[in-house]
């Protein structure tokens, strides 16, 4: 009689895995369900198709139907986006040598027309943009977006050593504005960068490799100058520096030429005019304007990701998850089958843990799945509009898809605990898009500090996985939602959607303890 009875009580208290199984078992079981994780990937991919075929304005490539704008964003070697405008005096360079300065000074001016009219070099004030960059350049090529080595001085960051846009070093020495040297020499493939406060005894910044560089090179000085920002405002600025002792050694050919690289205006970068340079005995003024770095939205306004694009069809598809996961568990509450599931399965946290387990996985899938159909439509409408959407490497992408799928995971878990405490489906539904969808809504109209927190404080902060326009503590920007930037890191805003979804649960589990069925 002992071991007929332990038999059975092992099959009422059934394990995790057996629970899994089950509610599984329930899940797919009711074709509307299944009918509705259909339609929510479809809303998804339907919202995405029609946010980007309703974009015609912006950032533009020329073709297709955008109709304003600039043309595309320099890539850079990497394949990143790059800013490439400057003012550049140089003279080609074969094999290996050096090339030498003293910058003698660095000046700037500042736009002060209004930002709807166009900015004009006799419409200024004195002023040096901190991220001013005046110095020696080496590249393959003076076309926008080549590969580059440079060492330069800044108007607020010292001497530093840059290459390929995104690699940067500070120069130990804080040498007088009169004295500062620089000189840039290579060896093949790679490239030092000296500073010297007297010409005469040089320290070494950094070393770049430039995989793959000519044997003919261009190499001389170079002046550039981003634009400045006061709150939003941002204007265009421009820069001269002044140079003198330049020499340059190894094998050189052709007279020093001057380049305005990037500086049209239709290309990428918001400029103050194109700038020139002159020569007069063995002194050197160059005046350029521009930005030599990652660039972000600044003269792309408008710009497109793609996350962009996605944002409808992520909050479709969530609301469409709330209703299921709230439908999951108050259906058994409704019906009465929640005792007989509870007698099934005594331990009332594992039957908790097993339907959370199930609706996130569920709701993962069809937010991943959803994410890897609408990202490459909306690249593709939209480029087919002509517009332009900013680029992003595989890792980029894959981030985007993985982070839409946790969204949806967690809202799913966190409504199915609000669903659990509630026991009517219609409480659960509602309060699910109260707490997981009208904070975005509601954020989206308020002024800029009170929409920062929101996107920080409440659920809302794990749209920030959209958010793919980088940083760069080479640009001074306004890193603001408005702009395009979230306030928190994807990474940060999805643990604070499952700070909410592990409290819900929390709460549920708490109140499934103490409550009859």
């Amino acid at each position: 009689m002992t071991a007929a009875t332990g038999s059975p009580g092992l099959e009422r208290n059934p394990g995790l895995r057996s629970a899994l199984r089950a509610e599984w078992v329930k899940f797919r079981t009711v074709r509307g369900w299944l009918i509705g994780l259909g339609i929510a990937v479809l809303l998804s991919v339907l919202l995405t198709y029609l946010v980007a075929n309703g974009i015609h304005s912006g950032t533009c490539t020329g073709t297709g139907t955008c109709s304003s704008g600039h043309p595309a964003v320099p890539t850079g070697p990497d394949g990143e986006a790059v800013a490439d405008s400057y003012r550049y005096l140089s003279r080609p360079l074969a094999g290996d040598g050096t090339v030498t300065a003293q910058l003698v000074s660095l000046t700037g001016r500042i736009s002060t027309n209004p930002v709807n009219v166009a900015p004009s070099p006799s419409a200024t004030r004195p002023g040096l943009a901190d991220w001013a960059k005046a110095g020696i350049l080496l590249t393959p090529t003076a076309r926008p977006g080549s590969s580059y080595a440079a060492v330069l001085a800044t108007g607020g960051h010292g001497i530093r050593f840059q290459y390929d846009y995104t690699h940067d070093r500070a120069a130990r020495l804080r040498p007088a504005a009169s004295a500062r040297w620089l000189r840039l020499a290579r060896s093949g493939d790679t490239i030092t960068g000296y500073e010297s406060a007297d010409g005469a005894s040089w320290h070494r910044i950094g070393v770049a490799h430039l995989a793959g560089l000519p044997g003919t090179v261009r190499v001389g000085l170079f002046v550039t100058s981003p634009v400045v920002f006061h709150g939003r405002t941002g204007r265009p600025t421009q820069a001269t520096g002044r140079f003198r002792h330049v020499t340059v050694t190894g094998a050189t050919g052709g007279d020093w030429r001057s380049h305005g690289v990037g500086t049209s205006q239709n290309d990428f970068y918001p400029i103050l005019g194109a700038g020139g340079a002159r020569s007069t005995g063995g002194r050197f003024v160059l005046t350029g304007s521009g930005d030599i770095a990652p660039a972000v939205v600044q003269g792309v306004l408008g710009t497109n990701t793609v996350g962009s694009t996605l944002l409808l069809g992520l909050i479709a598809g969530s609301i469409v998850l709330i209703v299921l996961a709230a439908l999951f568990v108050t259906t058994e509450y409704r019906r009465g089958l929640i005792r007989t599931t509870f007698a099934a399965t005594p331990r009332r946290g594992r039957v908790l843990a097993a339907k959370a387990i199930v609706i996130g996985a569920i709701g993962f899938v069809i937010g991943a799945v959803a994410a890897v159909v609408a990202v490459p439509v909306g690249a593709h409408i939209l480029t087919g509009n002509g517009g332009y959407v900013f680029p992003a490497g595989v890792a980029t992408v894959g981030g985007v898809v993985v982070g839409c799928g946790l969204v949806t995971a967690l809202t799913a878990v966190a409504v199915l605990a609000l669903g659990t405490m509630l026991r009517r489906g219609a409480g659960a539904v509602t309060a699910g898009i109260v707490v997981f969808v009208l904070p975005y809504l509601v954020g989206s109209s308020l002024p800029g500090a009170a929409e920062s927190w929101l996107f920080r404080l409440t659920p809302a902060a794990a749209l920030a996985v959209l958010g793919v326009l980088p940083r760069s503590s080479l640009v001074d920007y306004p890193y603001t939602l408005a702009n395009g930037y979230y306030p928190l890191p994807a990474w940060a805003g999805l643990l604070v959607l499952a700070g909410y979804t592990a409290v819900a649960l929390g709460a549920a589990r708490l109140l499934l303890n103490r409550r009859d069925a």
